[in-house]
């Protein structure tokens, strides 16, 4: 078996790391372009750059917002990019980053729905520095952006796009709200599942995934009570975990869940990570009906039994009680289903159609039917 092993030219992990942050940017450059968003900036948590040239991301990237941070970076004359903030912030920086550097406009780099080029000239230097449990952005080699003329979310994606340095230090995660803990977790966690049944999972991203399993299960219920919510030991698991998952994500795809969080994200202008949240149980679900049916001596079965004593702690588990532990902590946690976004069984058809079209779906385990598809979707409202 062939398989590659890609992540940010240089890691930083580790409470208080981010004390390092001054001296990395001097390292890469003078002039920085700071993209935060503002509560980054409220808390007063970048201090070491705070009179840099600052863009301040509100809602998830889109076609224009990345447009307008690469003219900032290039009327400012700046020669690196830092990113401080949540999954949004981090790709918002990492497209800058590209297409300051390259001629044109985005859709001639775009998946999906544009040219699918690549970049013409190596992405300026770019920092990414984690506010969030959730995304693992600071080591992925693409961007999530929004086309609301296109209605769909596609990706920005090469391999230098991999910042030169993620920082990730879990005391910034401290004040993250309880919601934003729960939901950023949920996505961690699915970033951390589907990677592990991908059809490009390799023995590398296979150690981080359960390892990661584990730590979340373990802590994210913690880390969103008032009671652990300031316990560092728990956020850095959070922290580890989400790191993880980054890294698995980059090097083994993922899969159905994140396959309609795309459309569902463009649609109805859900954020990404509640759409996983609510869809994570489900999906689980319909790969493991649909293995058991046309697949059953597929190793993502034996996959998702480990996946099951990774979240029980049980070595008896079953691959169904993974599920069953995942839907648990989803109704622990307090997690709405999609109607809470807008999502209506009217809205199926089209999401499905959609869904397919993302690129995630490749990875999937087990390719499912239109049907299979919608029964996921109508499951998760």
């Amino acid at each position: 078996m062939a398989w590659e092993f890609a992540t940010a030219g240089r890691l930083l992990f580790g409470a208080g790391v981010r004390g390092q942050l001054a001296e990395a940017v001097r390292a890469y450059g003078r002039r920085p372009l700071l993209v935060a968003g503002r509560g980054a900036i409220a808390r007063g948590q970048i201090p070491e750059i705070a009179e840099a040239a600052t863009v301040v991301v509100e809602g998830e990237p889109t076609l224009d917002s990345v447009r307008a941070a690469a003219g900032v970076f290039r009327r400012e004359r700046c020669d690196l990019v830092v990113g401080i903030g949540g999954g949004s912030v981090l790709d918002t920086a990492k497209a800058a980053a590209a297409l300051a550097a390259n001629s044109g406009e985005p859709l001639d780099y775009l998946e999906v729905i544009g040219r699918g080029r690549p970049l013409e000239s190596l992405p300026a230097p770019c920092i990414a520095v984690p506010t969030t449990a959730g995304s693992g952005s600071e080591v992925t080699r693409n961007a999530v952006l929004g086309s609301p003329e296109h209605g769909v979310k596609t990706s920005l994606r090469h391999p230098s796009m991999l910042p030169r340095l993620a920082l990730v230090d879990p005391e910034l995660t401290l004040t993250v709200p309880s919601p934003v803990t729960v939901t950023t977790g949920l996505d961690a966690l699915t970033q951390l599942i589907e990677p592990y049944v991908s059809v490009r999972a390799n023995p590398l991203t296979d150690a981080l995934c359960l390892d990661g399993i584990s730590r979340i299960a373990r802590a994210l219920p913690v880390a969103a009570s008032p009671d652990g919510a300031g316990d560092l030991d728990v956020r850095t698991d959070m922290s580890l975990g989400s790191l993880f998952g980054g890294l698995a994500l980059a090097n083994a795809g993922l899969g159905v869940v994140h396959g309609f969080a795309a459309p569902l994200g463009a649609m109805f202008g859900a954020p990404h990570a509640a759409v996983c949240a609510a869809l994570l149980p489900h999906g689980m679900a319909a790969n493991l009906r649909a293995l058991r049916a046309r697949a059953a001596g597929h190793p993502a079965v034996d996959r998702y039994r480990r996946i099951a004593i990774a979240l029980t702690g049980d070595a008896a588990a079953s691959p169904e009680d993974g599920v069953t532990a995942a839907a648990s902590l989803c109704r622990r946690l307090g997690v709405p289903g999609l109607h809470a976004h807008g999502v209506g069984a009217d809205d199926a058809g089209e999401v499905c159609r959609r869904a397919v079209q993302a690129s995630s779906m490749k990875a999937n385990p087990i390719e499912l039917s239109a049907g299979e598809l919608r029964e996921t979707l109508l499951a998760a409202l």
